[in-house]
């Protein structure tokens, strides 16, 4: 077994609790290979903020646990090579089951998410009870989800999705003993978060997407004065990169994402964790295309996967400092 402290990592107990007070929210972003790492670590040194690098099941599909756990040492130890020891979590996004929890654990995660929201009330509280008790033995913290977001991504898919209902948030934290929640309020997963049909369109034809529901938040801070609280599926699908990458041969539509304001809106209450995905994507996507199609001599990865890491690095520079305002909080 490894644990998280060998690797110079940190559990989100302390940094949910500065956040909380501070009126900001820790960015928590995906990644799956070295230059997303690089760049998340990049920006968040050069701005000073406290990060969460989270996995999701197709991360660790796709790059081995024990590559993944040893990236986020080398995260550690890079941050210091840039002159700046910023607090790093490692967290499971969406794990599906006790198994994959306790493996992560075992493997020197600091954090888990527990996402048992697609079963009943009852199996959700159990499934995660399970979870905490097992995962608090080693010092890590658990992240829970009432409600259920829609959209897809990586192997996390709903059609419909369904608020979090603010009369449960007491019983379930109690019963569980989770150290964060994840609530749904009008985000959803993946880069076509909403249909054409459910937004408006301001005098500039730009498509406004439906606001978050502020109101079913500011019950459950009611019923949970300080307790941290997560918002999943906040990528603001920046329309730059999406029309670059339609531009250079790709075939995107339709994609609204969640308005940076809202956002900070919500960074400024409880919220004090934002997950932030297919913004990446989009951003390395849409520069590697553009490369490959205006520089089509290009055979080394390096021609465009240094440009791709260099914008992916500007945007979450630009997330920290504006939008979540975890800038200078590390």
């Amino acid at each position: 077994m490894t644990s998280y402290k060998e690797l110079g990592l940190v559990n989100t107990r302390d940094m949910f609790a500065k956040a909380v007070k501070g009126g900001y929210a820790v960015p928590a972003y995906n990644f799956n290979n070295m230059e997303q790492l690089q760049a998340i670590i990049m920006a968040c040194v050069e701005t000073k903020s406290p990060v969460i690098l989270q996995v999701s099941k197709g991360a660790r599909d796709y790059a081995n646990i024990n590559l993944l756990r040893n990236m986020a040492r080398g995260a550690t130890e890079y941050a210091h090579e840039l002159g700046y020891d910023i607090p790093i979590v490692l967290h499971l996004d969406h794990g599906d089951s006790f198994e994959t929890c306790k493996e992560c654990i075992d493997n020197g995660f600091s954090s888990v998410m527990i996402d048992g929201s697609h079963f009943s009330y009852e199996e959700n509280v159990a499934i995660t009870k399970k979870v905490v008790e097992y995962a608090h033995k080693f010092d890590v913290t658990v992240e829970g989800e009432l409600g259920v977001l829609a959209g897809i991504e990586d192997e996390v898919s709903a059609e419909k999705s369904s608020y979090t209902r603010p009369e449960e948030v007491i019983d379930f934290v109690s019963k569980t003993g989770v150290d964060s929640l994840a609530i749904s309020i009008g985000t959803s997963h993946g880069a076509n978060k909403f249909t054409p049909a459910q937004c408006t369109r301001n005098e500039d034809g730009i498509l406004i997407p439906p606001p978050l529901r502020f109101d079913i938040l500011a019950e459950i801070e009611k019923k949970l004065p300080g307790f941290p609280i997560v918002l999943h599926g906040s990528s603001s699908v920046p329309q730059e990169f999406v029309k670059m990458i339609n531009e250079h041969g790709g075939k995107l539509k339709d994609n609204v994402g969640i308005p940076e304001e809202q956002l900070r809106q919500a960074a400024k209450s409880a919220v004090c964790k934002i997950n932030i995905d297919s913004d990446g994507r989009l951003a390395m996507t849409g520069t590697i295309r553009r490369i490959l199609d205006e520089k089509p001599e290009i055979f080394d990865p390096r021609g465009y996967l240094k440009p791709a890491r260099e914008a992916l690095k500007e945007m979450y520079m630009h997330k920290n400092k504006d939008v979540l305002g975890s800038a200078g909080k590390a």
